[in-house]
């Protein structure tokens, strides 16, 4: 996933801040020790093919916001209903928790990944744009 998305557009900055940080066996080995994150891994045949994982975030509000951070598979096994799997599991586990609505990412350009996401009821809500600026020192 990382060599994947860090290639696209906006990717070494989603690497930067977004993705979670190496090593990542620690990274995740936490998320499975909290009561507020889902880690999900998706098979074909008993093979792991793709995974995800959310979080629940309590906006100020007190509502309960469930965010995708990650949800990928593998080029070869995409198109058969794994991610779709993953996404489910990922959709029951933030319903269970009391989340109201759900938070994903695409990257810029990465139509197939908006179209998935769009296929599965999530719409934009909003634009996060981005600029470079020279180095000044």
């Amino acid at each position: 996933m990382r060599a994947e998305l860090g290639a696209q557009r906006g990717g070494p900055l989603w690497l930067a801040r977004e993705a979670w940080p190496e090593p990542l066996p620690t990274s995740y080995a936490a998320l499975l020790e909290r009561d507020d994150a889902h880690l999900v891994v998706g098979c074909l045949d008993d093979a792991p093919v793709g995974f995800g994982a959310a979080l629940v975030e309590t906006l100020t509000t007190g509502a309960r916001l469930g965010v995708v951070t990650d949800l990928f598979v593998e080029e070869p096994a995409r198109e058969v209903g794994v991610g779709e799997a993953v996404l489910d599991a990922l959709v029951q586990f933030c319903s269970t928790a009391g989340c109201s609505s759900m938070d994903a990412r695409a990257l810029p350009g990465n139509r197939a990944a908006k179209n998935f996401f769009e296929t599965h009821g999530f719409t934009a809500r909003a634009l996060v744009v981005h600029r470079e600026l020279p180095r000044t020192r």
